[in-house]
């Protein structure tokens, strides 16, 4: 498939997760005003199967990647068989992914009749923030490849939604894992919003967590496979062009 079509799906994607994912918040808060812990469970249980499900449409087309350090792995370890993403390719999904994670949280905004951006006022901030995104981050990543490289990529819709939807509960930052929709939550004042200051250090957090799923995946899931094109999905035809 041409770039343009799997960059758009991946567009899509990451916008439609971060609507999930605020829109939820916004009505959890409406629903739930007074039980902050219902709240979180009605935003977990309905970002892990929205997560679910877009790995199911968009996967077939562009790996349904929906996140820049998956995509940024998928490149890396692609890179000896040829079988990842293109350098090209690895900009246009991260530029796709961050633009559709800001309009995810605008079409979340507009569908709540809040204003069109609302700036995240929420300081989420700490070590401990910052060593569960790493966390988080890192076992997201070791398990999307951990699934390609024992051939078990078909399960990864099932598999992704319930980590997300788990880790936002045994994790202290409540797993974003991702730093397109890191970024995207800055556009929404919201039960789900992060302040702009607190989005480098979750942003950085979430690099260190892929670097280390990358270590982990050298030592228990050694040699160059070429497993990277079912990240995190099969995608169905790769494009013909050198890597």
């Amino acid at each position: 498939m041409n770039l343009a079509r799997r960059a758009s799906a991946e567009f899509t994607g990451t916008g439609l997760l971060v609507a999930a994912v605020v829109g939820s918040g916004i009505a959890a808060t409406r629903l739930s005003p007074d039980d902050v812990g219902l709240q979180l469970l009605e935003n977990a249980v309905a970002t892990a199967l929205a997560l679910a499900a877009l790995i199911l449409i968009f996967g077939p087309v562009s790996g349904a990647h929906l996140n820049p350090v998956v995509s940024a792995v998928d490149w890396w370890l692609g890179r000896p068989t040829r079988t990842g993403l293109a350098g090209r390719d690895l900009l246009a999904y991260a530029l796709a992914q961050a633009a559709g994670a800001i309009g995810g949280a605008i079409l979340a905004n507009l569908m709540f009749g809040l204003p069109v951006v609302t700036a995240a006022a929420t300081a989420r901030s700490g070590a401990n923030l910052w060593l569960a995104e790493t966390v988080a981050t890192g076992g997201l990543v070791l398990l999307i490849v951990a699934l390609a490289r024992s051939g078990r990529a078909v399960t990864a819709p099932a598999a992704v939604g319930a980590y997300i939807g788990a880790a936002y509960w045994w994790t202290s930052s409540t797993s974003f894992a991702n730093p397109a929709v890191t970024i995207g939550r800055m556009f929404s004042d919201t039960f789900a919003g992060i302040a702009p200051a607190s989005a480098p250090a979750f942003l950085a957090a979430q690099i260190a967590g892929g670097l280390l799923a990358v270590a982990a995946i050298a030592w228990w899931y050694p040699g160059s496979r070429p497993a990277a094109s079912d990240v995190v999905v099969p995608r169905a035809q790769q494009e013909a062009t050198p890597r």
